[in-house]
């Protein structure tokens, strides 16, 4: 993952979707001049590994879209 993407999930501005989809707050427009290029990714599917140890956890991120991610 990006620096940048990385440091955006954490404070819970992006987020992965169980399905495998990039989703983006919209509440990253208040505080980022730059989002019209997260923006543009939204909706997108993520590039998985091709090892399956390696993928994501998908009850990890439900957890992340309930407590962490801005909506």
């Amino acid at each position: 993952m990006r620096r940048d993407i990385h440091s955006l999930f954490d404070l819970g501005y992006v987020t992965v979707s169980p399905e495998m989809k990039f989703e983006v707050s919209k509440k990253i427009r208040e505080e980022y001049e730059n989002e019209r290029h997260y923006y543009a990714l939204h909706g997108a599917s993520i590039q998985l590994p091709e090892d399956i140890n390696r993928r994501p956890n998908r009850s990890a991120l439900t957890w992340h879209n309930e407590n962490r991610f801005k909506g």
